[in-house]
């Protein structure tokens, strides 16, 4: 291994071999206590330390780094105080997670690191939206995010690196190719001589270093940094090592023929780096034996009072309380009079005034800039906007999402429209696993609405009509809003922005221009979580939203006979329970009515809680009118026929006659 110290000084090399050694001693200990039955896991760095701390060393401290597992030594060069790190593999309450999270699936704003999820790949987005935050507000800085060779092979790395691209995003993405992914070896996950040479394809820079020189590792992510800031493009920097232990420490290396750990073995960045240290006359014995004893005493430190803290005490009102930011809303100001508005046309005016009203708001989505989106309701915002806030995407919805969610991190608020609702199962992972999870895990908000238009009923088949907010309303951290009038759409859309918490808001593509209603001219909101009585009666309560208050209003208005209570629920994620039992305790009998498919769908849920809840009141069964259980035919007669419309009259007589 050849070192090259040109232009580094005593004091510098010093700081990098302990900021080297730290790492490899604290992972030693943890291997000790592992085998002591101590701790109950661990994933393991060793032979992997130069990159960690070379790449984190070489970067600003204030610049974001997205790790990964086996990345101790991005949070020691971060100088994490050891005793909460220890509490944090430990699952105790003084750890960074409140004891939510393992071992490095956790972040911390005050050190500039956000946590890996299990599934790789979505943290390369966030480096993405980090970055896009950086180049919005001018500011001269990049963000790092890791991969390991495995997750190369998965959509969000393209999909990251591509967008960064097409964006000129300052971003160094760096792969620590260690050999394997678990168990499968790299000629069985690519067959391109570098994972490197996949730059090319996205008209990036790449190059393939050394992981195991500490120096070399040092450097050429100095030189990314500069070129990423100076260019304002991304990089790939592909780190050759090696994993000189199992994925995690109970799966053990037999698959890992033994020639390679000795191969290995003799590259070791730590041994390498002392002994030229040691031929320089930077180091001797003495030092060496001075820094370990200030590691181990830090270590040891850390230990016990982290074995001294206590096991977690569960409480649910807490536990409850961290699903979701706090919101703070000022009064609602009082709205009168209005304008008769199309649907689609109080969701671009809302839209337009919460670009006004927040600067840092950034629109993102597929076509959604000159051509103003599939639907137009972006149309004439590019003018008054610009394009860095209202931004076409790629076609890459997991990106995008996690691009919002890196946003958010740099204190913007994001917005990015589906296309189409249907779509959203290719950024599935990024919302459920991400967005909705963040500010329980770690504290870290996620200010982003997602639009989705959604609903049948327009003959555009199986992939452009499903109705799929159950989907959503399962996900604890997610906020799930369907307005179903043109004055709900605007306030609830506002409302959405000034929320800090992950928002899905959906929009009924027939509403768009098939719905007119009065809405008031001025910036407003209305309250998420709030349901509202369309109208009250007292032979059946029809609770619904979306299209079905639509239906349930004309079936009312063409049956007079029949005393018809329709409750809109507006928000279906948080729901409005009150207002649920106050129109359960109005009839005493519920019909439960919405587009969706019967099995599974939403009216699954409430019908379950108002049984469980709101049983003393019910004068007949629960009913609920859905639609059928198939995909949505593209047929108008098919299309018609699915739809929960079809069988409304025969659930109600059902339910009247009981």
């Amino acid at each position: 291994m050849q070192f090259d110290r040109k232009g580094l000084d005593d004091s510098l090399l010093l700081q990098l071999y302990t900021e080297l050694l730290r790492p490899r001693m604290i992972e030693e200990k943890m291997l000790v206590l592992l085998r002591q039955g101590r701790i109950s896991k661990w994933f393991s760095g060793i032979g992997q330390e130069a990159i960690s701390v070379g790449a984190t060393m070489a970067i600003a401290d204030d610049e974001y780094v997205m790790p990964l597992h086996r990345n101790l030594g991005v949070f020691t060069v971060r100088k994490m105080p050891f005793a909460k790190l220890f509490m944090q593999w430990q699952g105790r309450k003084d750890g960074f997670s409140k004891g939510r999270e393992r071992s490095f699936h956790f972040g911390a704003n005050e050190y500039h690191i956000c946590g890996m999820i299990s599934h790789l790949g979505p943290q390369l987005a966030i480096a993405d939206g980090i970055s896009l935050a950086h180049k919005l507000k001018g500011e001269k800085n990049i963000s790092v995010a890791f991969s390991g060779d495995g997750g190369t092979s998965e959509g969000d790395f393209h999909e990251a690196l591509n967008v960064a691209a097409v964006w000129n995003l300052p971003v160094i993405f760096i792969i620590e190719n260690n050999g394997y992914g678990l168990s499968t070896p790299v000629n069985e996950q690519f067959v391109c001589e570098q994972l490197a040479d996949r730059a090319l394809g996205y008209g990036m820079r790449g190059i393939t270093i050394d992981g195991n020189n500490i120096l070399e590792v040092y450097r050429e992510i100095t030189k990314a940094r500069a070129y990423c800031i100076a260019e304002q493009k991304p990089i790939l920097i592909e780190c050759m090592t090696f994993r000189m232990r199992g994925h995690e420490e109970a799966s053990g290396v037999k698959y890992v023929p033994k020639e390679l750990f000795e191969e290995w073995g003799k590259k070791d960045p730590v041994h390498n780096f002392e002994n030229y240290l040691k031929e320089q006359k930077v180091l001797d014995d003495s030092k060496i034996e001075e820094i370990r004893a200030v590691i181990q005493h830090e270590i040891e430190e850390g230990l016990a009072t982290g074995f001294e803290a206590p096991h977690i005490t569960p409480s649910t009102t807490e536990e409850l309380a961290d699903v979701y930011a706090p919101l703070t809303l000022p009064a609602a100001a009082p709205i009168s009079g209005g304008t008769d508005k199309k649907f689609i046309n109080a969701i671009t005016e809302g839209l337009r005034q919460s670009m006004e009203r927040f600067p840092n708001l950034v629109l993102m989505g597929q076509d959604i800039a000159e051509y103003g989106g599939a639907f137009k309701v972006t149309e004439g915002f590019v003018p008054l906007f610009g394009k860095e806030r209202v931004r076409n995407t790629p076609l890459c919805e997991s990106a995008i999402v996690g691009t919002a969610l890196g946003l958010s991190i740099k204190g913007y608020k994001a917005m990015m429209e589906m296309q189409f609702g249907d779509f959203v199962t290719v950024g599935f992972n990024q919302i459920i696993n991400n967005l909705a999870k963040i500010h329980y895990r770690w504290g870290q908000n996620a200010d982003v609405v997602i639009r989705m238009p959604t609903g049948g009923g327009v003959g555009a088949g199986p992939f452009h009509s499903q109705c799929n907010e159950a989907w959503f309303t399962h996900t604890p951290g997610l906020k799930v809003v369907y307005p179903s009038s043109p004055a709900d759409a605007k306030g609830l859309l506002i409302a959405a922005f000034q929320d800090p918490n992950p928002v899905m808001f959906f929009e009924h593509k027939a509403m768009y221009r098939g719905i007119t209603g009065l809405v008031p001219d001025e910036y407003y909101t209305t309250e998420i979580g709030k349901a509202r009585i369309v109208s009250e009666g007292g032979d059946i309560s029809i609770i619904t939203y979306g299209m079905g208050v639509h239906w349930a209003t004309a079936y009312a208005a063409a049956h007079p006979e029949v005393s018809t209570d329709i409750l809109d629920l507006r928000t279906l994620l948080p729901l409005d329970y009150d207002a649920i039992r106050q129109a359960v305790k109005r009839t005493g009998k519920v019909l439960l009515l919405h587009e969706d498919t019967l099995f599974g769908g939403f009216g699954g849920e409430l019908a379950a809680w108002i049984a469980e809840n709101c049983f003393e009141w019910l004068d007949a069964p629960i009913v609920r009118c859905a639609s059928l259980d198939t995909p949505v035919p593209f047929a108008i007669e098919l299309e018609q026929n699915f739809m929960a419309n079809s069988r409304l009259d025969q659930a109600i007589q059902k339910l009247i006659n009981y």
